[in-house]
């Protein structure tokens, strides 16, 4: 039998196991590392109020529709579904402009109402009511909550 003397420093040497599990990290599974980064629900207490929300990303539609707001501004507030839809409809905004020769001016908008319920933790359903020069429009959101704030997944202009 085969005893191990110390080292210089005095320490005892380790068995060869427990320098395997030093030397060697556990490593977590692809797909447990992409779940870690995905992007990860958020629960309505932990969001704010989505009044606001609701209210500001309609004045950004209405503005970008017009031509006098990037498009771009929004994206942060967008799931990539509505955001393509947004950019989509913009674009077309922007050719019937172009078509009529009518340069773009800032809209006036008031806000009606604003309604919304939750149909699941985490997510809000809300329609704005607007009143702008020439008619009134209903612009419906579906908010979700991803890392800690809400996101449009769901955009409709009437």
């Amino acid at each position: 039998m085969t005893t191990a003397s110390p080292d210089a420093a005095g320490t005892p040497p380790r068995s060869a196991t427990a320098r395997r599990s030093v030397s060697t990290p556990r490593r977590g599974s692809a797909l447990e590392v992409a779940e870690y980064f995905a992007p990860q629900r958020t629960g309505t207490d932990a969001l704010p109020a989505p009044e606001p929300l609701l209210k500001n990303l309609t004045i950004g539609v209405l503005e970008a529709l017009a031509g006098v707001r990037e498009v771009d501004q929004l994206a942060r507030w967008f799931g990539e579904d509505a955001f393509r839809a947004l950019i989509t409809r913009a674009n077309l905004s922007a050719r019937a402009r172009s078509a009529r020769g009518v340069a773009p001016a800032r809209p006036v908008h008031h806000i009606l109402s604003t309604r919304h319920s939750s149909p699941a933790d985490g997510v809000i359903e809300g329609v704005v009511i607007v009143a702008g020069p020439a008619r009134t429009r209903a612009v419906a959101l579906r908010l979700e909550g991803w890392d800690g704030r809400w996101r449009a997944t769901s955009l409709a202009l009437l």
